[in-house]
Formats: C-alpha cells, structure tokens, sequence
C-alpha cells in the first residue's frame, strides 16, 4: 500500500516549493485528490514528475530572421 503525501511532503521530496506542487496540480501533471482544504498525493504518482531533470529546459537559439 502506498503512501498520500501532502503538498509540502512532495515538495520536499522533490526539491521543489509548495507553490510548485501546486502548480504541477493546476497544471495536469502530478495526480492528486482534494481531501477538505488539502491536496495529498498518492507517492506512487511522484515517479513521472520525479524523472525530470530540474528547472528550465534549455533556450534554443533562435536563428536570424526567424520570426517567433
């Protein structure tokens, strides 16, 4: 059986801010459950989010005369 997690417990986990967990919820890509005010979050859905190398992915440079 695995373990629910709260936002802060994922944070940590990940190395990573509360606010960010939140906005990994809001943004679809880490499952949780609404428990009362709370998300918690099955440890079990941590390993797609976990894999990530962190931060940013890398800028390409645009080349000259491309337009955006």
């Amino acid at each position: 059986m695995s373990k629910l997690l709260t936002t802060a417990e994922v944070a940590e986990r990940l190395g990573v801010t509360r606010w960010r967990v939140n906005a990994l919820i809001r943004d679809d890509r880490l499952k949780a459950t609404k428990m009362g005010q709370i998300f918690v979050i099955d440890e079990r859905d941590l390993k797609p989010v976990m894999v990530r190398p962190p931060g940013r992915p890398p800028h390409k440079a645009s080349k000259k005369g491309e337009k955006k």
